[in-house]
């Protein structure tokens, strides 16, 4: 395509061909001289006199006005007609032709100015290019989509460490290792369990100040085992109601034995705890001071005692015991201190002595816990007739 390398914008004017054009071109007869001309002078020093005078002072001066249009070829007009304002009117009035575009030669859309078509001739220079047709789209949506899937194939350019990190057990390890990783930036301080959450140096905090918590709160509501002790003036009192009539009273010498109810008055101490007591069990063991035998049981049940203060129960007691003969120390001790008063001297009984052992459960506490008291000057709280006497 010579023609678009043989672009001249002053063939749009309908000018003569220029000199440039190596083809058809004629090229003037130049007459050889005896010394050429030095152009070069001409550009640096436009005022002196060419070199063909050798008369400096009488010589022609030539003006160049900083060139020497002889150093050039002569390409017709020398400039481009500036038409007036109707002219530019009447150009814009007339739509793709005669409308000279800077981008015609460069883009593939407009018109192309070029030399190469009726240069010279009474054709214009200038020729249009039809506009390009744009391209017709499919519809998408007229067929199915397409999904372009690559999927390589197991072959040589797989390492084995690839191969390995595709199984389970590259899998585990690799979940292994990221969890270790974890680890080790959140020991170091780095990140935290939920990103920039739970850190260590948090985590240490919020420990310390929830075991100073449960601390404080265990402090006021754990219970404590509360003490017990005897009432003074009547630790042993005689059975009524219920009690009275569910356990039966004797007292024989062969077999050995004796039974009867009673009441074990108690002062409760629970001013240690901050919430009340809960017992969900309270049992009783009464043994002999001196012999150490088990003499009676009790059982108080569940209650609820309050707290910072002494409350006083009753608990009943089943006094049981049963002997080989009568000459058994623990029954010839008992049957003395409840015998009828004719038979003691001065009226006065012998007083019982034992040791009463409370198991109980409190609600809080994990496991069962003991109490025991002890009196040595009880007495009976029934009194036999003077025939068991």
């Amino acid at each position: 395509m010579d023609y678009d390398r043989k672009s001249n914008v002053s063939s749009f004017y309908g000018g003569r061909k220029g000199s440039l054009d190596a083809l058809n071109s004629d090229f003037p007869a130049t007459t050889a001289t005896a010394r050429p001309r030095d152009d070069a002078s001409s550009f640096y020093n436009p005022e002196q006199v060419p070199r063909g005078s050798m008369d400096p002072l009488n010589g022609g001066r030539t003006s160049s006005a900083g060139y020497n249009r002889g150093s050039f070829f002569h390409a017709g007009r020398e400039e481009p007609l500036k038409g007036g304002r109707d002219e530019e009117e009447a150009a814009a009035s007339q739509v793709g032709e005669g409308i000279w575009d800077v981008y015609a030669d460069f883009n593939n859309t407009g018109p192309r100015y070029s030399n190469a078509f009726g240069a010279g001739q009474t054709e214009k220079g200038y020729q249009q290019l039809a506009p390009s047709t744009p391209k017709l789209e499919e519809d998408k949506g007229s067929e199915n989509p397409v999904e372009m899937v690559t999927v390589p194939a197991l072959g040589p350019e797989w390492g084995r460490s690839e191969m390995r990190d595709m199984t389970k057990a590259g899998r585990r390890e690799r979940k292994a290792t990221s969890r270790r990783e974890k680890f080790t930036a959140w020991n170091r301080g780095e990140r935290g369990i939920c990103g920039k959450y739970f850190t260590r140096k948090s985590i240490v905090i919020g420990v310390f100040c929830l075991c100073a918590v449960a601390a404080i709160v265990l402090g006021f509501t754990i219970p404590r085992i509360p003490a017990f002790s005897f009432n003074d003036k009547t630790p042993i009192l005689p059975a009524t109601g219920d009690w009275n009539s569910s356990v039966p009273t004797y007292f024989n010498r062969s077999p050995a034995n004796f039974s009867f109810p009673a009441f074990a008055s108690l002062q409760v101490n629970t001013d240690s705890n901050y919430l009340p007591v809960h017992f969900k069990s309270l049992k009783a063991n009464v043994y002999d001071l001196n012999t150490g035998r088990l003499v009676g049981v009790g059982d108080y049940g569940e209650h609820t005692l309050p707290a910072k203060s002494f409350p006083e129960i009753l608990m009943p007691l089943n006094f049981t015991y049963v002997a080989s003969n009568f000459s058994d120390l623990t029954w010839a001790t008992w049957d003395k201190a409840c015998q009828n008063k004719i038979l003691s001297p001065g009226g006065v009984r012998t007083p019982l002595q034992f040791r009463l052992v409370l198991d109980m459960k409190i609600l809080g506490l994990p496991s069962s816990h003991q109490a025991s008291t002890q009196i040595a000057d009880a007495a009976c709280p029934i009194e036999l007739s003077p025939q068991n006497g």
